[in-house]
This record gives structure tokens, sequence and C-alpha cells, in this order.
């Protein structure tokens, strides 16, 4: 075989032509936030049907969107913003979601019960059927991000939902540091990979710290859609809250499934975005890079462990 023909090989294995099959139109909606929760949600619902205009098909709204980030300080009145799911948001998505003919994912507060509440996202099908929820996993207690006093950790484990369009996972904020979240969520059918996101620096902070933590938030969810072969989306929000200790970071991105950004939005701009991806992506990445081929999966039991300690 000459060079040429050499190369020309290495380019199919590497690079392949993806078919004009599985087209499938994403929406993000990046936006800033107000203490007032109907405004917000009407806000939102604007955003969605400008996504929906531009041919969205699947669109994400970013997480706990009809509310100011209230995770900052331990207040029991913020109780208040929690709602049942499903409730009054979601009925009116649904609703939203029927008349556009659009899969809409939302991230909402939800009232459980009398004194048990979860941070969850709802999935509304393009005819408008609430197909189910997905409520967050992994909760964080950090400064300014006390979600642990407010939110039990999930209960229903990962979760795909088979909408209209595609079949979609959907996991949240602090998950998206784990990359065994991903790799079940992918592993259960997921074309795409979720994540509705609250994340931001601190104004004290000085400009090389907020490089560093922005590249690894979205460092470690480009790996996720590398290892598991599928596209990721992820959707933050934006602007100063906290009386402006606090500025949400946006970046708001999609990653397909090498990793390569296809999309990223700015640090401080409200932002519809619509994205075309390819879902025969996933089959021709896999199989070039088959990485859940050569998975030890009988070498995996240690993973269930805390820590291992040494005897």
């Amino acid at each position: 075989m000459n060079a040429a023909a050499s190369n020309r090989g290495i380019f199919c294995i590497f690079a392949p032509q993806f078919s004009d099959m599985a087209k499938l139109k994403i929406g993000t909606v990046q936006m800033s936030c107000t203490a007032d929760k109907q405004q917000n949600l009407d806000k939102a619902i604007a955003k969605v049907r400008e996504a929906a205009a531009g041919g969205a098909q699947i669109i994400c709204l970013q997480e706990l969107f009809t509310s100011l980030y209230f995770c900052d300080v331990e207040d029991y009145d913020n109780f208040q913003l929690a709602e049942s799911i499903p409730g009054a948001s979601t009925d009116a998505l649904s609703e939203v979601a029927k008349e556009l003919g659009v899969v809409i994912i939302a991230s909402l507060f939800e009232k459980r019960t009398e004194g048990l509440y979860h941070n969850t996202t709802a999935v509304l099908d393009a005819d408008g059927s609430y197909l189910g929820k997905y409520r967050k996993m992994h909760i964080p207690d950090d400064p300014a991000f006390y979600e642990k006093f407010y939110f039990t950790p999930g209960d229903l484990g990962y979760k795909v939902f088979k909408t209209k369009f595609a079949t979609i996972g959907v996991l949240i904020c602090w998950d998206q540091w784990y990359p065994e979240a991903a790799r079940i969520t992918a592993l259960m059918g997921a074309q795409v990979l979720f994540y509705p996101t609250a994340i931001g620096w601190s104004t004290a902070q000085d400009l090389p710290t907020n490089d560093e933590q922005y590249n690894a938030w979205q460092t470690i969810q480009r790996s996720h859609a590398v290892a598991n072969g599928i596209h990721v989306v992820s959707v933050n929000r934006v602007g100063f809250e906290q009386e402006g200790r606090m500025k949400f970071w946006g970046g708001s991105f999609i990653a397909n499934p090498f990793g390569t950004l296809i999309y990223k939005a700015s640090h401080d701009q409200e932002e519809v975005h619509v994205q075309e991806l390819d879902l025969a992506a996933t089959d021709r990445y896999r199989t070039h890079w088959p990485f859940l081929r050569d998975r030890r999966i009988d070498s995996y039991q240690p993973i269930t462990k805390r820590y291992i300690d040494e005897d």
C-alpha cells in the first residue's frame, strides 16, 4: 500500500463521514434569574418558544430555573419555593411542549411531602405528556452551595427517558463530576446526556482560579462524552446573585461523542442556542474506539467501596 492510500485509510478510521440519518436538534437556554418565581417561569417559556422557532426538538433549561440559586444560605423560608412534580410548573410547561411539539427538560425544587425535598428534573414529551423525573443523586455541601440542608439524595436511581425524538439521559449539576453516573446512564441506552447546572465563581476569586475551575468542570464532562461515545449537553445559568458575591459562569456547551466542543456559550450573556446533532456519530465512534467492548466488568467490584484500605 502506498503512503497516500495508507493515509486515506487512517482518515476513514479516525475521521468517519457520518450519515444524514438520525439528525436531532437540541435547544439550550442559558439565562439569569430573579427572586420572582412566575417571572422566571414566564421568561423560560419565552426562551423555549425562541428555541422551538429555531427548530429545536429537545430543549433543556438550567438547574432550578424558577428561582435564584437559594442554597447560598440555610434558610427555612426557602422551602416555600418547592412544589410538587407533577405540579404547577410542569403543567404550564406541558402545555407549551404540546403546543410547540417539543420535549422540555425542566429542573425544579421538588416537595415530595412535608419535610422531604429533592432537586429534581422533569421531562415533558412533545405531546405534552409527563414522562417522569430524575432526582439528583449527588448532593454537595460547600460554602455558598449548602444543598444538603435542602435536598434529600435521589432514590429513583439513574434514568433514561424515551422521548419522541431520542432516548435521553438526565443528570444534575454535582452529578457532573462522577463518571459512574454518566457510565450507568449511557449503559441504560441514553443517546444524549443532559446536565442542567447552576455553578459559578465567587467574585472574590482571582482569574487564574476561575479559569482552572471552569476548565475542570468542562473537561470532566467532555470526558464523559469520550468514555461513553455520546453527546453531552451542559446548561448553566448566568448573572450575579447572592448580593453580587457570586457570578454564575454560564459557559453552557455541547460536546460530540469524542469530546469536541461543537458549541460554547459566553460566561456573562443570556443565550438561546439550537444545535443539530448527528446521533449516528455514536455508532461510528464506538465502533472505531470500542471502549464499551473492552471494559473489564469482572474487575470492577472495588468501585462499590467508599475507599480501599490497605491491609
